[in-house]
């Protein structure tokens, strides 16, 4: 297991969530501001990311915006703040997950272990690929094609696709897909969903896959592969 690099200027913070997360197994690596995650980053190799948000100089927003660019490793991001806009500002520039400080260290544990199962592809059934029209969808791989065009997902943005397109037709209310893409109850943030509904469309930027992930008003997403964009 490649380690897990904890960013936070709080030492407090860095070596709680480091001595939580050892305990369970995990190798640890920390660094205290934005700049010296980047490097770190970009010189060793990690399993995923917590970010803190509110650093000073370089920010946890400028970390996970870089970050992205070159890799889909997952992200958790940390706030301090708990307003909506610091949430979906950093779940639209690429985060998987997110927690509000003050926050559970054994909570912080649960959606780790959850997001790197995901990420390892153990909890979505049978491995199988996805076709419908131009998009397929290659669950072993974690890769989506739009024709011979590649798409680059998040992990979190990849399960929720993938989720959705096993199910064609059905309909999902937001609780339940945080329950099955997240795996953890849902907590009552529902522009979590959206925000990564919003992010995978612009991704899939074609209008007629686009399209197949059609939102149900007032009860939540389907996909529907018969639906054609504009």
């Amino acid at each position: 297991m490649e380690p897990i690099l904890v960013i936070d200027d709080e030492e407090r913070i860095r070596h709680l969530v480091r001595m939580y997360l050892e305990n369970e197994g995990f190798t640890v690596e920390e660094a205290e501001n934005g700049k010296e995650a980047l490097e770190k980053f970009h010189k060793g190799s990690y399993a995923l990311l917590v970010i803190d948000l509110m650093m000073p100089e370089v920010d946890g927003w400028h970390v996970c915006r870089e970050v992205r660019q070159v890799s889909t490793i997952p992200i958790i991001m940390l706030t301090a703040r708990g307003e909506e806009f610091d949430r979906v500002l950093g779940l639209e520039l690429g985060a998987d997950d997110y927690l509000v400080k003050p926050f559970s260290t054994k909570e912080l544990v649960a959606r780790v272990k959850a997001l790197l199962r995901r990420t390892s592809g153990n909890l979505l059934g049978n491995s199988s690929a996805l076709l419908f029209g131009k998009l397929q969808i290659e669950k072993e791989k974690h890769r989506v094609l739009i024709g011979e065009e590649m798409v680059t997902l998040t992990p979190r943005e990849f399960e929720l696709l993938y989720f959705l397109a096993k199910n064609p037709g059905r309909v999902f209310s937001r609780e339940q897909l945080m329950e099955t893409v997240w795996g953890y109850d849902f907590y009552g943030d529902a522009r979590t969903v959206d925000t990564h509904v919003k992010k995978l469309r612009e991704k899939l930027a074609d209008p007629e896959v686009k399209s197949m992930i059609a939102t149900v008003w007032g009860v939540g997403y389907k996909f529907d592969p018969e639906v054609k964009g504009n």
